[in-house]
């Protein structure tokens, strides 16, 4: 199935403004995440930190809804989904 990813600021760096890529059916949000991360292996460095353990400090939303991390990892996605990776946000 097909997903479209769309990234903002530093996580634009890594994976560009948009990209479509192909999953198998029945993957999940965790699945599309691992798949990313071999495709742009530098991702891995932006989301996990050295003991392995997700970063609690970017945002992750599907089809414009916003995931709670770690819960929703097991989100099911469905052909032509979005997914949007956002840094943290910070203003004053």
């Amino acid at each position: 199935m097909r997903i479209k990813i769309r990234a903002f600021a530093g996580f634009r760096e890594i994976l560009g403004k948009e990209m479509i890529v192909e999953i198998g059916s029945g993957s999940k949000v965790s699945d599309l995440i691992n798949h990313l991360c071999e495709i742009k292996p530098e991702l891995r460095g932006a989301l996990f930190s050295d003991t392995g353990e997700l970063r609690d400090y970017f945002m992750i939303m599907l089809n414009r809804r916003r995931l709670d991390l770690p819960e929703d990892l097991n989100a099911d996605l469905s052909d032509n989904d979005e997914v949007a990776i956002f840094p943290p946000v910070a203003g004053g």
